[in-house]
């Protein structure tokens, strides 16, 4: 009986340990992921400032253009 009470509690810890495995395997995973995302999310942030950089240029010329132009 006592035997057949240590098994259970013994399968219950096994269980319980391959659970936490996975959730710890599952964490490294997404510490990872995350990371990947940090990083990619940084180049588009300066990809976007380089852009708005551009339009702004852009715009700034138009405008010097359009002043030029006779009405």
């Amino acid at each position: 009986m006592i035997s057949n009470k240590l098994t259970v509690m013994n399968d219950e810890f096994d269980s319980l340990e391959q659970k936490i495995e996975q959730v710890l395997a599952m964490c490294g995973q997404l510490r990872s992921e995350n990371h990947v995302l940090r990083d990619r999310m940084v180049g588009l942030e300066q990809q976007n400032q380089s852009l708005v950089s551009r339009v702004e240029a852009a715009r700034t010329r138009l405008e010097a253009l359009m002043e030029k132009l006779p009405e």
